[in-house]
């Protein structure tokens, strides 16, 4: 893994990922062009985490017995055509079906860390999972606002055309850059599905680990969706495209927390997790005592973000360094644990902020953090894999 294809890799992950959010902000124009109500047009979103869901259970763990160099390239082809299909779609059920096969396809970085494990040098396998990990992150605060942007100056459509454009240059450029691998060992794909949750069973640190990364991912979307309540409500009253100028201060702690990997390859993994999930409960606090300071709220914002990617980071490496020959199906049940902690986030927010505002959100983010703080105190050595693996 060279630094330029590390950061192919990146760029790749980031466009992917990507795909599941250029929709967001575009509910009330596609509402009105499809003549359909706005409640039904937010069913989009939906749709498209519902097939990233389907997407992750049942594409990722073909990286571990077909081709990467054909499998890739593939996946990434069809999601041009999936995004082509939502470009051109003439009614909203159309733009269902091809939404859900967006999410379906929008699987290329968790194809991509798995392949990008198995090709680093085993000293700096955390840094470019993290490197790639962060470009995905990177993908997901950016593409709101870039579909916006897009969608002010030429339509909604137009971001379609763009991503299904930049998907089928990505699928040529990956076919060209995926190095040849040795064939894989020949498995049925309902053994290859089965055996994701044999390699949840097979080390008590893979448990432990998804746990902490569903209860950091979870807090992560409790508190993005609970801020945006806050910040449309007095007294900050924001419009939402200033809300979306104030989720790219995440990228800060994207960047930042891009560097947690390299502490793996160091040996520091399972302390700096501990560190990073009482940073996290610290920054909640924050939040709290500057719920109305846009500036504490920023700086919260920043820590926050940190502690979470470092967390996230640390866990990926950590899995795919377990078992090289299970490297896709560790990243399934990794990533499938992380959207069940998210969805319940989600659903979590609205409850807390209509039970008791923005300070019970933050405590119901505190109580998350601090099971996983407890969790992964008791498992520290359980924890403890060594990075050359």
């Amino acid at each position: 893994m060279t630094r330029s294809r590390t950061l192919l890799f990146a760029v790749a992950g980031a466009a992917a990922v990507g795909n599941l959010y250029w929709a967001q902000p575009l509910l009330d124009e596609i509402a009105g062009s499809l003549d359909v109500p706005t409640a039904l047009a937010g069913l989009l979103v939906t749709v498209t985490q519902v097939g990233y869901a389907v997407g992750i259970f049942l594409l990722v763990p073909l990286g571990d017995v077909l081709n990467r160099k054909r499998l890739i390239p593939l996946v990434m082809a069809v999601s041009g055509l999936a995004l082509g299909g939502a470009a051109v779609a003439p009614s909203w059920a159309t733009l269902f079906v091809a939404l859900l096969l967006v999410g379906s396809t929008a699987v290329g970085a968790q194809l991509l860390i798995p392949l990008a494990s198995e090709l680093a040098d085993p000293a700096e396998r955390g840094r470019v999972v993290g490197t790639i990990a962060s470009g995905a992150l990177v993908g997901i605060l950016l593409s709101r606002t870039v579909s916006g942007i897009v969608a002010d100056l030429l339509g909604w459509r137009a971001i379609y055309v763009i991503a299904a454009v930049v998907s089928w240059a990505l699928a040529l450029t990956m076919a060209r850059v995926i190095p040849a691998l040795p064939a894989r060992p020949a498995i049925s794909y309902a053994s290859l599905l089965r055996s994701v949750f044999t390699a949840i069973a097979s080390r008590r640190a893979v448990p432990v680990t998804l746990v902490l990364g569903a209860a950091t991912f979870g807090t992560f979307t409790l508190f993005w969706t609970a801020l945006t309540f806050l910040l449309t409500a007095p007294p900050f009253s924001y419009s939402l495209s200033t809300i979306g100028l104030v989720g790219l201060a995440g990228l800060a702690g994207a960047l930042i927390a891009q560097r947690a990997g390299r502490l793996h390859d160091r040996g520091l993994s399972v302390p700096v997790a501990g560190a990073a999930l009482v940073l996290g409960i610290a920054s909640l606090a924050l939040a709290a005592v500057g719920s109305d300071s846009i500036v504490v709220l920023l700086i919260a914002i920043v820590a926050f973000d940190v502690a979470v990617q470092a967390t996230m980071v640390l866990s990926q490496t950590r899995l795919l360094s377990i078992d090289p020959a299970a490297r896709s199906r560790m990243n399934t049940a990794f990533i499938t644990s992380n959207f069940i902690g998210g969805a319940i986030g989600s659903a979590a927010a609205g409850l807390l902020w209509h039970v008791g505002g923005w300070n019970a959100v933050l405590i119901g983010g505190v109580a998350a953090l601090s099971i996983a703080l407890l969790v992964w105190g008791l498992n520290r050595q359980a924890l403890r894999v060594p990075a050359g693996r």
